[in-house]
């Protein structure tokens, strides 16, 4: 019977191999195996113990690591969070008509627009990211995030798109 098993246990199974514990419920353990990927164990299953750790009184759940991984993604990759248009604007269209008749105009979905211009804003944030986290000196880093904010600002005209307030720009105040 399996009791007291800690996250991190490694053991083997005779159906799906060798695992590692990363989560324990009340009748069963969630284990991770190298060829089976994520199962349920029944606390009462036989299983050989490879190397066993000691429960942790501040144990951490499977949804838990998920969501700190998926928020280090976000913060540290090109993983874009679903940012939202506001709805006023879905299936709007910008027209640019040149200031010479003789030219056609352009038109642009509302979307197509939003959607580089949030691209361009997480790019930027990632770029703040690697800059806070870089070896430069903090005067370097100083500088450099002055530009970030400065190109935040800019950036303040299309807000206006934006269905949720806290996704919008913000930039230096009374720079816009």
């Amino acid at each position: 019977m399996l009791e007291n098993l800690g996250i991190g246990t490694r053991l083997e199974h005779a159906r799906y191999g060798k695992g590692v514990v990363v989560n324990e419920k009340s009748a069963l353990y969630v284990v991770s195996f190298i060829e089976h990927g994520l199962r349920e164990v029944m606390k009462d299953e036989e299983v050989t113990i490879i190397d066993q750790l000691d429960p942790d009184s501040d144990m951490v759940s499977m949804f838990d690591v998920e969501r700190i991984l998926k928020s280090v993604l976000q913060r540290y990759v090109e993983y874009p969070e679903p940012i939202e248009l506001g709805q006023k604007w879905v299936g709007g269209k910008m027209i640019l008509k040149p200031g010479d008749n003789g030219l056609a105009s352009k038109e642009i979905s509302i979307d197509q627009l939003f959607h580089k211009i949030v691209m361009i804003r997480d790019r930027v944030r990632v770029m703040e990211q690697r800059v806070n986290a870089s070896n430069m000196t903090d005067e370097e880093k100083v500088n450099i995030q002055q530009y970030i904010t400065k190109i935040y600002g800019s950036l303040t005209t299309f807000n206006v798109l934006f269905k949720n307030k806290e996704d919008q720009f913000t930039g230096e105040k009374g720079d816009y």
